[in-house]
Formats: structure tokens, sequence, C-alpha cells
């Protein structure tokens, strides 16, 4: 089981929805020194043409996010470049394979992939948020790049969390 428990994450949102533009901007702050990298993949949407309105969208994902691993009390590594990358390969090729498949297979191999999944919720939350501002159907490139930032976010912290934890 993941590190980010239901009630940490309950409690990170519950903070985050609770914060002015000026708090906010603290906790961005406080990523930028302790997970630059989580910071910078979120920011560099904008250079791949999501819009600032959307762009607000992986935003409180990265906030709620980074909240939920601070409440956690564990002891966190920084999110590397090659960790994004390694993740990032990882969910491509997960997306790849699951192109092909007929929609009951596909079905069964999104839900194996969810319920092993070392952050499970981290990842309902995700999915859940990203749900919520219609951002799962990708309708275009940078709906497409803002799906992966987002999912490979979840992927970086379950990889971090674990690496502590041997």
């Amino acid at each position: 089981m993941g590190v980010i428990t239901q009630a940490v994450l309950g409690q990170a949102a519950i903070d985050v929805n609770g914060m002015n533009q000026a708090q906010k901007v603290r906790l961005a702050d406080e990523i930028f020194a302790q997970q630059p990298n989580m910071l910078a993949s979120i920011l560099a949407l904008h250079r791949m043409g999501v819009g600032m309105v959307q762009l607000e969208v992986p935003l409180h994902i990265l906030l709620v996010t980074f909240q939920a691993m601070k409440r956690s009390d564990h002891a966190w590594p920084m999110v590397t470049e090659a960790m994004q990358e390694t993740c990032m390969q990882r969910l491509t090729a997960r997306a790849r394979f699951n192109e092909g498949l007929p929609d009951d297979l596909a079905e069964q191999v999104v839900q194996q992939f969810c319920d092993e999944h070392l952050e499970r919720n981290l990842l309902a939350f995700v999915y859940g948020y990203l749900g919520d501002h219609d951002l799962l159907r990708v309708r275009t490139e940078a709906e497409k790049y803002l799906l992966m930032a987002a999912l490979n976010l979840v992927e970086c912290v379950a990889i971090a969390g674990s690496a502590t934890d041997s």
C-alpha cells in the first residue's frame, strides 16, 4: 500500500481548497525548493499548448499532491528528471499497449493497473479531478500532454515513496 492514505489525501485537498492565492503561491515556492522537477513538469505544459485556464487543473493536482506528501510524514527523496523520464516511458508504453485491445480487455488492464498501483488513493484523486474537468477524453494534443503530466506526477510519487521504504 502507498504512503499517501485516503485520510492524508482528503485533508490535503481540504487544505488546498481553503487556501487563498497568496497561500497557494507560498506552497508553490515550497514545491520549487523541495521538488523543483515536479513543478517544472507542470509549468512546461504551457509551452506545449495548454492554456492558462486548463493549466489550473494540473497545478491544483500538484498542490494537493505536494500537500499530501508533506502531511504523510514520510521522508521524500527529490523527484529527478531521470525518474520523471522513466515514469513517462512506462506510462507511454502502457497507453500504447492498451490502444490495440478490445474495450473489455482494455478495461480489465486499466482496472488491474489501478488496483495494483502503489499510490491508489492519489491515482483515484487525479483521475477524479481530471474527470471533473472533462480532461480524460483527450480531444487535443494539449489535453494529451496535460493528462500524461498529471498521471506522471502520480507515478513519480509512487516511485519516490517506495524508494525510501527499502
